[in-house]
């Protein structure tokens, strides 16, 4: 996604008001994540549940495509837009994109295992935790790595463009290993911004970049958790 930036207030807040800050924002970030994802679980159930539901979407490609770039825009609006946004209308923004990421995801409880799906989500929860934590807490700057990281990601969604038309699966391999690497180091590096985001943020502003800040990491997990499937995942007979 965008990585976006804002002014700071220029406040400079006791240490004491400044964790309180900092928490509070986190617990509206992680708080709105874990919405996300509850939605885009519930969804994809629903959708799975009727077998001929997926397969039209999937063999609809005018209607797959149209439900990636639905998505692809709300990202992009959130992240170009955020300091115009009203909270209500970029929470209502990350609701639809968590349907919408349910509906194409939907395909995977088709496809493997119930066992493998929820193993490979554990270990991505596990992963994703560990490190949130570390970029949260720990003083070492990760700028540095962040931009690194973001040529990384710029280069698998180029690389997974390519192999949906080719379908190759060393290429496949190869995406799946470095996008775990990518999507770990992101995960790291969003936490750490996040943390300091909220300190730059105006008082009385964080609503709408709660939201986003939310979506960044939403979308970290998302995508780790799918590059992990695509080695422990168990495919249905």
């Amino acid at each position: 996604m965008a990585r976006f930036e804002m002014a700071s207030d220029r406040t400079f807040p006791t240490p004491a008001l400044a964790e309180e800050r900092i928490s509070a924002f986190l617990r509206s970030v992680y708080g709105w994540m874990c919405v996300g994802l509850g939605i885009t679980a519930v969804t994809a159930f629903v959708i799975a549940a009727s077998p001929e539901v997926v397969f039209a979407i999937a063999r609809n490609r005018l209607l797959f495509w149209g439900l990636m770039i639905a998505q692809l825009g709300i990202v992009f609006a959130l992240s170009a837009r955020v300091e115009k946004l009203a909270p209500a209308t970029a929470a209502l923004l990350f609701v639809v994109y968590s349907a919408l990421t349910g509906v194409t995801l939907s395909f995977l409880l088709l496809v493997y295992t119930g066992a493998s799906i929820a193993s490979t989500f554990l270990v991505a929860a596990v992963m994703f935790s560990s490190l949130a934590m570390y970029g949260t807490l720990t003083h070492r700057d990760l700028q540095g790595a962040g931009q690194f990281l973001f040529m990384g990601l710029v280069g698998v969604v180029i690389a997974s463009l390519v192999n949906i038309f080719w379908q190759n699966d060393g290429l496949g391999f190869v995406i799946s290993f470095i996008g775990v690497i990518v999507f770990t180091g992101l995960t790291a590096y969003d936490a750490q911004r996040l943390r300091a985001m909220a300190l730059a943020l105006p008082s009385g502003h964080s609503g709408s970049y709660a939201v986003v800040g939310a979506l960044a990491l939403y979308l970290d997990f998302i995508n780790l958790f799918l590059m992990l499937l695509r080695f422990t995942g168990s495919r249905r007979d």
